[in-house]
């Protein structure tokens, strides 16, 4: 595994694995074979309604918390300090655990205008001891200038759609120089043309990898958090099997020009849902 250090000195698995449009039955088997297969960072979601199955599966892990790094992040519906607060707590038991290490507000929300007071709910968990850092995700520029403006902690990362196809290089730009990580959700571009893309399939062949592989070492290289989701036990292996091997400058330049700024998700300043 390799590790980032974030700005509060938080040490945190580089590459993760993340439980998006897994249901909750589903979570408890698929966490449980990522532990085994030795990731330590697990990403879920109060909407993605499977805390409880991620919950059970760190239970009943062998791995100690201690060397675990557990996201949750609040919904849109939660915003708000009082809300955020007590859906922090409601999260906290449906996981069954005493603290997280990472808590985000998950979609800004600018027309709803609730992300600024929500992050102070963020910062209070944080200054309780109840999160070991805070973050967001699906912020664009606009909304972390206004987090680093009326704020006092500055966000540790920003969860964003990432992959070839979407490189984010501006927003990338913008969060290192302000020393905030950029994860990637949808990292693989949901299974989707990515890895079917001829210069990608070409550099998979000449390392004897697969595309997804490639692609997930082109986060890495690029320093980017990854959380690539899947419950299929051999692609929860292959995914991890990233750390032999290097693509070199050619290759990461290659990738890097794929980008046609093109989302499979919600543009942050259209998702309305509440």
């Amino acid at each position: 595994m390799e590790f980032v250090t974030l700005n509060n000195g938080l040490k945190m698995p580089q590459l993760g694995f993340g439980v998006w449009q897994v249901a909750d039955e589903q979570a408890t088997s698929a966490v449980a074979k990522a532990l085994e297969v030795g990731y330590r960072s697990i990403d879920t979601a109060m909407i993605y309604k499977n805390e409880k199955g991620v919950g059970k599966a760190i239970k009943e892990s062998s791995v100690p918390r201690e060397e675990l790094f557990i996201t949750t992040k609040v919904w849109n519906s939660d915003q708000g300090y009082e809300n955020t607060l007590k859906a922090f707590d409601e999260s906290l038991e449906r996981l069954g655990l005493e603290y997280v290490d990472l808590y985000l507000i998950h979609w800004p929300t600018p027309q709803f205008d609730g992300y600024v007071d929500t992050y102070k709910a963020l910062e209070k968990l944080y200054k309780d001891g109840k999160v070991k850092a805070i973050g967001v995700c699906n912020f664009e520029i606009e909304h972390l200038e206004r987090i680093l403006n009326e704020c006092e902690v500055k966000p540790v990362l920003n969860q964003v759609e990432c992959h070839p196809y979407l490189a984010q290089k501006e927003l990338k730009e913008y969060c290192a120089k302000h020393d905030i990580f950029v994860e990637a959700w949808s990292p693989l571009d949901q299974g989707g043309e990515v890895l079917q893309d001829e210069v990608i399939k070409n550099i998979a062949d000449a390392h004897k990898k697969t595309p997804a592989q490639v692609v997930l070492r082109w986060h890495l290289q690029n320093h980017t958090i990854v959380i690539p989701k899947s419950v299929t036990p051999s692609r929860i292996e292959e995914n991890f099997q990233v750390f032999d091997f290097e693509l070199d400058v050619n290759e990461v330049n290659s990738i890097n020009q794929l980008n046609i700024n093109r989302r499979k998700g919600s543009h942050p300043n259209d998702m309305h849902v509440r």
